[in-house]
Formats: structure tokens, sequence, C-alpha cells
């Protein structure tokens, strides 16, 4: 496996690869020799072109892949309301500093915004002076983020929230070490009674003097009073492009050069209930505005920072188209009748709007006043996931179809059934196709689409991935039996066009799936083998794929073995390369000649 240069000059190339190795059929335990030659054509004008869009990403919120990982916000349940609306309610992860008889720590309904009107409430006993006197570093508040908040020396991070209170305050905002002990950055918010006797938002860059991978932030005060905080957000200053994507992490999927971001779900769009399900329009404007909800599918609360607008300019900032997954009326466990779908449908065209609409549009004006005049190149959507067969999602998608093929007719539509072995009983642009399967099965499907109609239409493999016993959290074995498999999409890419491994992200500490392409804590990053495999086949989309044909002595059926060719463009040195990729099944030594 590798690559070669090829003179500009080299108009035609005849490759003659013989590979020898030892294999041992699973069956019955024998061992077989085979030889195999592999022919490569490389004559120009012979090869096929691939299509630019053939390997993307999923992005799917999931084992906190966003709310504590992409998305650089550090505190965890910033305004409060992951308790719920009625109170009094569960501030988790927030702990209070000081004891019962120095503060009073309590959530009401005072809230500022309309959409999250849970606040909290504390309430001071104790003073720097008098009868009881407050602790030294004072009494308060503190929340550790997702696992520890990673703060580095000589790094600035803007703390942003609101204040309400009885008379004057004043606030120590800082962090510290997860004993509270060690000190990294602080300051302090001094205001008159009158300054903060409504609502007040506050600010202030927090330079840490030191690191510590394992921080909180800490607001505190040794002043008797009554004091209400909403909405308190810590956000590094040094996010990707200042957008509020994690570096690292954007760095891991600039590295795999995807072609498109399909997004944000998943289950995460359906949700157990439709109650719980994303909306798209709840995500939006102001992150003090947005309501968050509770992902009841993965079991945890966001608070929706990363919304509509961010995953659109995910895909932006990665030179990646954007594919939009809604909600179509239906969730894992209720469904609105097709007699009563056509709200969905309008809020699936108001999100095509805010994404597509000229700035004077009503939508399209939203997201120009969120910072983004410009529309952002939306051409696929997908109307629901994995819904195939259920009550009425052929009657609903009918209606989402028809009315977004009549308002804009150059969008590509996905459809949630599988196309692959019989014709769709319905209009699609687009069909879902998800497997997650052992590591001989998946390697056995390299041949999948070679018998698939090359009419009608195209197949989007949106969700795959070795997993069980064979993956782990992550293995060898199972990303040689997916790159077996991406041969077979690369040499059926007539008809396969898109294709995304699933899931993206873990976080190490909330492991709701395995295996992931990508493992992160607050402070670390590395890719499992089956991301390396995705960054092994970069170069393939809109590459061109050459004739290759293999040839074995193989004494029995399936052919162990599967490989391609492809050349292509580097618009760095603007020469041609050539890749030949082979992989085998249940292979010992291998030798090249």
């Amino acid at each position: 496996m590798g690559y070669h240069k090829v003179p500009c000059s080299v108009l035609f190339l005849f490759l003659f690869i013989n590979v020898c190795f030892s294999y041992q059929c699973l069956a019955d335990g024998v061992e077989a020799n085979l030889t195999a030659q592999l022919l490569i054509d490389a004559s120009e004008g012979l090869g096929r072109p691939i299509p630019d869009t053939l390997f993307g990403i999923f992005f799917e919120e999931i084992n906190h892949a966003g709310a504590g990982g992409l998305w650089a916000e550090l505190v965890s349940n910033r305004g409060f309301e992951a308790g719920g609306s009625n109170i009094p309610s569960n501030i988790d992860p927030w702990s209070i500093i000081g004891d019962e008889s120095s503060l009073i720590v309590s959530t009401d309904r005072s809230s500022c915004f309309e959409r999250n009107k849970v606040a909290l409430r504390m309430e001071v006993l104790c003073d720097s002076e008098g009868t009881n006197i407050c602790p030294s570093g004072g009494v308060g508040i503190y929340n550790p983020g997702f696992w520890g908040m990673n703060i580095e020396q000589g790094k600035s991070y803007k703390v942003v929230f609101y204040v309400r209170s009885t008379g004057a305050v004043n606030i120590s905002v800082s962090f510290s070490g997860s004993n509270g002990l060690q000190t990294l950055a602080s300051a302090n918010i001094i205001a008159s009674a009158s300054d903060v006797s409504n609502w007040t938002k506050m600010e202030v860059l927090l330079e840490a003097n030191a690191t510590n991978k394992n921080s909180r932030l800490q607001l505190t005060t040794t002043k008797e009073g009554v004091i209400w905080f909403d909405q308190v957000s810590a956000m590094p200053l040094d996010t990707y492009k200042g957008h509020g994507f994690r570096n690292e992490l954007i760095e891991m999927l600039l590295d795999i050069k995807p072609r498109f971001v399909r997004f944000p779900g998943g289950c995460f769009v359906e949700g157990e209930w439709l109650r719980n399900a994303f909306r798209w329009k709840e995500s939006i404007g102001p992150w003090e505005e947005r309501p968050g909800h509770f992902g009841d599918v993965w079991m945890y609360w966001t608070d929706d920072g990363l919304g509509y607008l961010e995953f659109l300019q995910l895909a932006e900032d990665l030179d990646a188209l954007p594919i939009w997954v809604f909600n179509n009326g239906i969730s894992h466990n209720d469904q609105v009748d097709t007699s009563s779908i056509l709200p969905f449908v309008q809020e699936a065209l108001d999100g095509i709007e805010f994404a597509r609409g000229d700035p004077n549009s009503k939508w399209g004006a939203v997201r120009a006043a969120m910072g983004h005049p410009e529309p952002f190149d939306l051409r696929y959507v997908a109307i629901g996931n994995e819904d195939c067969g259920k009550k009425n999602y052929r009657g609903n998608y009918l209606k989402f179809y028809d009315a977004i093929r009549s308002v804009y007719p150059d969008i590509k539509i996905i459809s949630n059934c599988d196309g692959s072995s019989h014709q769709l009983d319905h209009p699609a642009d687009f069909y879902d196709f998800h497997i997650y399967t052992s590591a001989n099965n998946l390697f056995s499907m390299s041949h999948q689409f070679d018998r698939t109609s090359r009419t009608g239409p195209k197949a989007f493999v949106s969700e795959y991935a070795v997993t069980g016993k064979d993956a782990g959290t992550g293995s060898l074995l199972a990303a040689l039996a997916e790159a077996g498999f991406l041969i077979g999409l690369e040499k059926n890419s007539d008809v396969v066009q898109m294709a995304s491994y699933a899931p993206l992200f873990v976080n190490s500490n909330d492991r709701r799936w395995n295996p992931d392409a990508i493992v992160f804590n607050s402070y670390q990053v590395y890719g499992t083998p089956s991301y390396w495999v995705q960054r092994f086949f970069r170069e393939s989309s809109g590459a061109t794929l050459l004739n290759a044909t293999l040839q074995t002595d193989s004494p029995m059926p399936p052919m162990p073995l599967v490989a391609s060719a492809i050349t292509w463009q580097t618009s760095k040195d603007d020469q041609t390369y050539i890749r030949v990729k082979i992989f085998g099944s249940q292979i010992g030594p291998m030798v090249m000649v």
C-alpha cells in the first residue's frame, strides 16, 4: 500500500503486481498458499472519475461529541436548565462551596430569558466581618465542566455570566484546580446595588498562570446578600477561526479531507420521543436564549451552543458540503400522522431558507443577523433517519419531497429506504445504506453494490463500521475489514456517491457507542485504526479509478483479496500520483514481487 509519483509525460502504464501469501480458512483451519496477480491499466482516458463527494464525515451528538467535545464551551449546564423546568431543580454538575451556615443555593424561574427561565439563587449568610465570617476563599458555586476543564498556561478564556442582586456585589471569578486549592486565574467583579438590581451581563477575560488538566470554574464571594446567576459561559479565545470549535479536534477532521458533513444525527435527530428531538429553530440565535434540550436517546443534556448555524459553519470551515438530516415527524416511540405533518414540512422549508436564503428573506435575515450574510452551500437534505418501514414514513416522506422539490428543485433528497437490492416505491435522488457488522461480514460486503442497478437513485452509505468483539474500542482487524469494504465502494462509485464512518467522536468519559473514529478527553486526542483507514482513503474523492484486474489461484470462493488503483493530482505540485491498495481477509505473511 502506498503511492508513487507518475511523470506527466507518461501516457499509459501497465502494472503487474504478484502477491504471494498464506491464509487460513476459518471453517476448517486448513492453511493454504495463494498467488495473485494484479493487472492495472493506467492508459490515459481509460479510467473512470470517482465522485468528488465520495468520502466525508457523519457528525452525531453522541458520546459527548459536541457538548464537551468539538464545541469548545467549558461549562456544562451553563443555564441551569438541565434539571428541568420545575423548581427546585438539580443543578448538576454545579456544586456548592461552603456549608448551610454560610449559604443556601436553590433555583427559581426568575431568568430574563423567556425560553430558559431557570436561574440559580444564592443566599449568602456570611460576610467579611461580623459574627458569621465567610471562609477566606469565599463561598459560592463551581462547575467542573465535562470531566474537568483543561486550563493551559498563557492562554486566555472569556467568561460571561448574567447576575442580579438585592445589593452591591463583590464576586471572584476564577479557574482553580479540582480541589479548589490551586488558583490558575482570577478576577474580581465589583458592582453597586443599582448596577445589578436588574439582570446584568458581566464579561471578564482570564489568562492562566499555570496549567491544570482537571480544573473548574468558580464564582465566589465574601459579601452577605442574595445573588442570582444565569447563563454562565467560559470559552477559550483560540478556537478554530474564532468559530467556537476545538482546534485539535478540527485538525483531526481536516487531515482526512472530508468532502461532506452529515449532521446532526442519527438517532439524535429522532429522539426516543418527539418532544426531545433536535429542533433547529431552538438551536439558533444568541446562545443565551437557546433553551437546550435533553437528548433522550443518548441520555444527556445539551445547551445547543453547537446549533444549526454552527453545523453549517463547520462544513464551510472544512471546505465540505453540508448534508442536513431533519426530523420527519417520527421518533423511536411516536409518530405524527401524515394528515398533520404540514407544520413539520414548513419547519424543514424554513430551515433550508435559513441556510440558503437571501439575507433579505425571512430566515436568511436571521442567519445574516447571526453574522453570516452569505448563504451556505446546502445541496443535500435527508428526510429522517432510519425510519423506513415505520407506519407513517412513506406518507410523510412524500409530503416533504413534494414541498422541497417544488421550492428547491436543485436540492438532492435522501430517502431512509435502502434501494441497493430492490427498486424504491417512492422518488428520491439518494437512498441511505447503514451497516454495522463483524469484520468478516463487512469485508465480504466489498461486493455489496456490484449488482446494484445503475439507474435510479444513487447510494449514500452514511453509516458503516465493524462493531462487536472484532472491534472492541477500535482494532486493526476492524480497520482492515473496513478498508476492504471501502475498496468495494471505490470500485462501485458510479452508484455509491457518498460514504461516511460512524460514529465520528467519543469522549473517553462517556462511551455510549463503540468503536469510534476519534477518541478524546479534555486535553488528549487520538485516532483509532478506523480513523487512519479513512485518512488513507482521503485522496479517493475526485480521483480517477483505474482498470484493475485481480487474478488468483484461490482454491475456494470468495476471493480473500480486494484491490483497487487510483490516480490523482495535487494542487501543491501539480503532479499526478498513483495509489494501489490491496487488502485481504484471514491472511498471513504477504510478499509483493
